[in-house]
């Protein structure tokens, strides 16, 4: 019997499923193509996998929306993002929280929450996530028509996301929340995992620099190095700090039509021109929320132009 993995992040959310590790045996139960890439670790004698092949992150995956999500079929093209799933979630139950210190807000006849993901990706993940765990419906969107491809591919193939998520491409690479929300909509957020480096250059190198680590455990040296990833995934001409101020710039426009805006941060010194550009914007308020992931610190900045919102 394979021992559960080491806890994988301590300070995970409190409500996210993968606390406690990864539970293999139950893994390849839901998933068996994930039974030829267990390895044990060389230091623990723990059951783990290889995280810098891309196939077995990938099987990796499939096997715990199998398991702990129900999902029947779940697979993404090899050139794309492969997901952390246990990351992923956390931010839906940070965004959950977020929501739960504003319910006041809710408008009357719209009970469901609505959740606009931008940049949803092959995978979907997030609007996945967010239904399975709070009955959120979403509208996932993207400026790959590949990816949107994917996406609805794997919606129709779990029959009970076809009622609660839809996808609409992105037709113009300038715009963000240009041409999705309609005049009739309403959001009670908007999410976002922006791609944070500023050129192809930055990318390979931020690659480079993760991936890297991994190769000093044993397990690590198997297999090719997973570099997937789309250019639109990745990066943007100015990073994640200019492609969240074209989200700020827009969101004016739609400001009585979302409650919180909310986009990942993955560098802490993109905060500052952040915040001095939330200000310019005459927002209502907006906050920081810190994620703990063991030795990592994630983050997501929240922002709104309702008045009165509770805390």
């Amino acid at each position: 019997m394979a021992k559960p993995s080491l806890t994988i992040k301590a300070n995970l959310h409190p409500r996210n499923k993968h606390r406690s590790g990864y539970h293999f045996d139950l893994l390849v139960k839901a998933h068996t193509a994930l039974a030829k890439h267990l390895i044990k670790n060389a230091h623990s004698g723990k059951t783990t996998i290889n995280f810098s092949d891309e196939e077995a992150v990938n099987a990796l995956n499939t096997a715990l929306l199998k398991a702990h999500y129900q999902l029947a079929y779940w697979q993404i093209p090899k050139e794309n993002l492969c997901p952390a799933i246990p990351g992923r979630v956390d931010y839906i139950h940070y965004l959950a929280d977020l929501l739960k210190s504003t319910t006041k807000v809710l408008v009357a006849n719209k009970q469901t929450t609505r959740v606009l993901d931008i940049g949803t990706g092959a995978g979907c993940i997030y609007p996945i996530l967010g239904f399975k765990e709070y009955g959120w419906h979403f509208t996932g969107t993207d400026i790959d028509k590949n990816s949107i491809a994917s996406a609805k591919k794997i919606i129709s193939k779990n029959g009970e996301l076809a009622n609660a998520i839809s996808c609409q491409l992105q037709k113009s690479r300038k715009n963000i929340f240009c041409g999705i929300i309609q005049p009739d909509d309403f959001y009670h957020l908007t999410m976002c995992n922006p791609p944070f480096h500023k050129s192809l250059a930055d990318a390979q190198k931020g690659s480079q620099q993760k991936w890297q680590n991994l190769k000093q455990k044993t397990a690590a040296k198997q297999g090719k190095l997973n570099f997937s990833g789309q250019k639109a995934e990745l990066w943007c001409e100015g990073g994640e700090v200019a492609f969240i101020r074209t989200m700020i710039k827009e969101s004016k426009q739609y400001q009585k039509q979302v409650l919180w805006f909310t986009s990942l941060i993955s560098k802490k010194d993109s905060l500052s021109p952040i915040k001095l550009s939330l200000k310019k914007a005459n927002v209502t308020q907006f906050k920081v929320v810190k994620m703990a992931q063991g030795q990592k610190i994630s983050r997501f900045i929240a922002w709104s132009f309702q008045p009165e919102l509770s805390h």
